[in-house]
């Protein structure tokens, strides 16, 4: 069975959203550039109702992946993000891809990503914010860029994010 996105970085909050979205029910695809952690992470939560598909590498993730290829970057802003963008270009990113930056880049270097790759791969900025508890349970999700991208991304988003009551900005038990 195919996997619905693909997950690189299985740091604290990569761990952790990684669960969220098998929690709603997503199949993950995950890779970490140490094997062992992914092997680790896959091994200590088989039962998670989308599941984890552990990869060896971003080759692996983008095979796991049904189109379009939703890939969720939770790495080092920085060179570490372009490096990844570049890897996947290089295993096979086509242009209705969707790479998703979810750490917390300067917004500068999301827009020239996003200009970079255009063509290549669709690239959506979209910081994920409220720790570790946030990223497990609801975390505030932040997106910016292209409005097709974020057509792709949105139904995800709404799935996992934070829920709060309208009237009172109070969080929502259980949602």
């Amino acid at each position: 069975m195919a996997a619905d996105v693909g997950l690189l970085g299985l740091g604290v909050m990569g761990r952790s959203l990684a669960l969220n979205l098998a929690d709603h029910g997503y199949r993950v695809a995950v890779f970490n550039r140490t094997a062992a952690t992914m092997e680790r992470f896959v091994a200590e939560h088989p039962d998670t109702p989308g599941g984890l598909v552990g990869c060896e590498s971003v080759a692996d993730v983008l095979r796991a992946l049904k189109p379009p290829r939703i890939v969720l970057l939770m790495v080092t802003v920085g060179s570490a993000v372009d490096g990844f963008v570049r890897s996947l270009l290089e295993a096979g990113l086509e242009p209705g891809d969707l790479v998703v930056d979810c750490g917390n880049s300067l917004w500068t270097d999301t827009a020239r990503r996003e200009r970079e790759y255009a063509g290549r791969c669709r690239f959506v900025g979209s910081g994920v914010s409220g720790g570790e508890v946030g990223a497990r349970f609801g975390p505030s999700l932040m997106p910016g860029g292209d409005p097709g991208a974020w057509a792709v991304l949105r139904p995800i988003w709404e799935a996992i994010a934070a829920r709060v009551d309208p009237a009172t900005g109070e969080p929502l038990e259980g949602a």
